[in-house]
């Protein structure tokens, strides 16, 4: 019956639109990236001295 056929085209736009949100999400949260060390030699520890 072709008179049904939109009805597939819609249904099939769906579900390959949900596979692509799904393989998108996948990709993106399986990826890690490396966080920049932190290097203590930049921060100052020289005491402060307030003087009111």
């Amino acid at each position: 019956m072709p008179q049904m056929a939109p009805i597939s085209w819609l249904t099939l736009f769906i579900a390959f639109s949900l596979i692509l949100l799904i393989f998108n999400f996948i990709n993106y949260y399986s990826f890690l990236p490396k966080s920049p060390e932190i290097s203590h030699k930049s921060i100052s520890t020289q005491p402060m001295n307030w003087k009111w």
